[in-house]
């Protein structure tokens, strides 16, 4: 495994050029490294606690679908009023036995019933809620890789502009220093007042330059506190100063980091998870075939007996407890469709399976590339950083040798500002692609 390390002039460049101005403003404030502000996004990051949210609700839902393997069991009673009861002996038109029965009637009693059997329906009730509950949490674990993820890049944006602006801030105080030594040789007829007045307009340049920089910083810090969990006008920190350490991405295998994310990856789990979801459904319909089987019970106390002749004003009681066989034979012809539906859904699942599993294979196959990239632009904008350095001293020497222009001395500083801006640029992108492969695979 080969590993990038940082060339040490590249810590002496980065520590030369940045007075840390700007760290000044938030000095009181304690500085976040990524793994802290990670740790916070996952407790407080309110998307993740809306998905915890949701996988609390499957966890119910698991309780539920058990609670339905208990017994039905109800109790009732009523009070009534009755109404004269009357017996027509020879038909509703001759004049009718009036039976004499209490004016008022009561009733209490329970009812059970427990099924033994139903096609497996109630248990594969709960297999199904187990399955989305796993479900979600690879849905959980999915949406913790994307706002790591997202934290990342607004991290190292914030990381980056930081930099920018301690790079421009070092580059006015330094041209601030050269348009002195400027106005001073053409007060002495040295160079001439054009000189004066391209150096001027640099150096507004670099100021209006800062200005950008510092409203890019502002609108970062609000996305990592929003990312965070935090009110929007948090103050921020960051420890921008320390180099970021690439000593620790190393030239891995591509068809390993592909073995990773077939076992790792959220969202292949995901696929998978609905495949099992999918057959389980299968057999929940099927079972709609098979007969239902239940134990029943009941017993009721009454009064008055008027249920059973002779009638009576008494009190009585009367109970049953036995087996209740029932099968649907209009499901034989109704669920023919619905079985055929629930299988079509089955295939579709292992067929978003295989795509998922092209899919990943090739984000994978893609942000490979991409860091193999970044590390191969580090090594060339380090080594830019060295020419451009180079580059500058000498024509400046020249310049005030009076053997070359200004203009070539501006475009040499500008080159090195723009050397410096490109490496700070290439070193978070060589982290941010890394850390896009880990989300990828699952491993972040």
């Amino acid at each position: 495994m080969k590993q990038y390390k940082i060339v040490p002039i590249l810590g002496i460049l980065l520590l030369l050029f940045s007075p840390f101005i700007y760290a000044q403003h938030i000095k009181n404030v304690q500085p976040l490294s990524l793994e802290e502000i990670w740790k916070v996004a996952e407790k407080n990051n309110r998307q993740l606690k809306l998905s915890d949210l949701y996988l609390q609700q499957s966890k119910i839902e698991i309780l539920e679908a058990k609670e339905r393997l208990l017994p039905e069991l109800s109790i009732g009673g009523d009070l009534k009023l009755n109404s004269k009861f009357l017996i027509y002996d020879n038909g509703i038109f001759s004049s009718p036995q009036d039976v004499p029965v209490k004016g008022y009637g009561y009733g209490l009693g329970y009812n059970l019933n427990f099924n033994l059997y139903n096609g497996g329906k109630d248990k594969r009730n709960i297999e199904l809620k187990k399955e989305e509950k796993t479900r979600k949490q690879y849905e959980v674990d999915l949406q913790k890789h994307s706002i790591k993820y997202n934290v990342a890049i607004a991290y190292f944006d914030l990381y980056k502009f930081l930099h920018f602006y301690d790079f421009l801030d070092a580059e006015i105080e330094a041209e601030k220093k050269q348009l002195s030594l400027i106005e001073s040789l053409h007060k002495n007829g040295t160079v001439l007042k054009s000189d004066v007045l391209r150096t001027s307009v640099k150096l507004s340049q670099l100021e209006l330059n800062l200005s950008d920089v510092t409203k890019k910083i502002e609108v970062v810090k609000q996305r990592l506190n929003i990312l965070m969990g935090r009110e929007n006008d948090t103050e921020l920190a960051i420890q921008h100063e320390d180099l970021i350490e690439l000593n620790a991405i190393k030239d891995g295998d591509f068809n390993d980091y592909v073995k990773i994310a077939f076992n790792k990856s959220p969202e292949y789990k995901i696929v998978n998870s609905d495949i099992k979801w999918s057959e389980l459904n299968v057999k929940q319909v099927k079972a709609t075939l098979l007969p239902k089987v239940s134990l029943y019970s009941n017993y009721n106390y009454n009064y008055p007996q008027i249920s059973f002749y002779p009638y009576s004003n008494d009190l009585w009681g009367f109970g049953q407890t036995g087996i209740k066989v029932q099968y649907s034979i209009d499901n034989l012809y109704k669920s023919k469709n619905t079985i055929a539906r629930a299988q079509v859904v089955s295939t579709q699942a292992k067929e978003k399976a295989e795509m998922k599993k092209d899919e990943i294979s090739l984000q994978v196959k893609e942000a490979y590339l991409q860091e193999q990239q970044a590390l191969e632009s580090l090594e060339m904008a380090e080594q830019n950083i060295i020419k451009t350095t180079e580059t500058v001293r000498v024509i400046r020497s020249s310049y005030l040798n009076q053997e070359s222009l200004l203009t070539d001395l501006l475009e040499a500083e500008n080159a090195l500002l723009e050397a410096k801006f490109n490496l700070t640029t290439v070193q978070t992108n060589v982290k941010l692609t890394h850390i896009r492969l880990l989300a990828i695979i699952g491993i972040l």
